[in-house]
């Protein structure tokens, strides 16, 4: 599975569980074998389904003061979990470059949500970007 592929299951688990309330780990072994998921391939996956949702706060932080016309609980669901996979790409893996993140999030909002929302992540995300560059943040370990 490559990373785009783990990317966009860690997606769709995210976005399963602002969805469906309950037991995370019982619903992420039962995503696991749905989705046949392999365990040489969980790797990335795991990783940030982990990071964001040991971040969601940090990463809510960063994403809402940036939010034009909406707030994060006004924010379409899919759109909020795109963005917080991108942020945390961008804030805490130093393996990730800004520009694939925000990449592979257009990608992913082009496929799960509205051209207009593909439009509105990638400027949100351009902000942090810029944002990020002006301020010199490296990301966080």
């Amino acid at each position: 599975m490559s990373r785009r592929e783990s990317r966009e299951k860690a997606f769709m688990f995210l976005y399963q569980l602002e969805i469906q309330k309950g037991d995370a780990t019982r619903q992420l072994a039962d995503f696991l074998t749905e989705r046949e998921v392999g365990e040489n391939e969980q790797d990335y996956l795991l990783t940030l389904v982990e990071g964001v949702s040991d971040h969601k706060k940090a990463l809510d932080e960063k994403i809402a003061p940036l939010l034009k016309r909406w707030t994060i609980e006004r924010l379409p669901r899919i759109d909020l979990t795109i963005l917080r996979v991108a942020v945390y790409e961008m804030a805490f893996r130093t393996d990730i470059p800004a520009n694939v993140a925000i990449s592979e999030a257009v990608l992913l909002a082009k496929k799960y949500s509205s051209e207009e929302s593909k439009n509105y992540i990638n400027a949100v995300l351009g902000k942090i970007s810029k944002l990020k560059g002006e301020t010199g943040d490296e990301p966080a370990d």
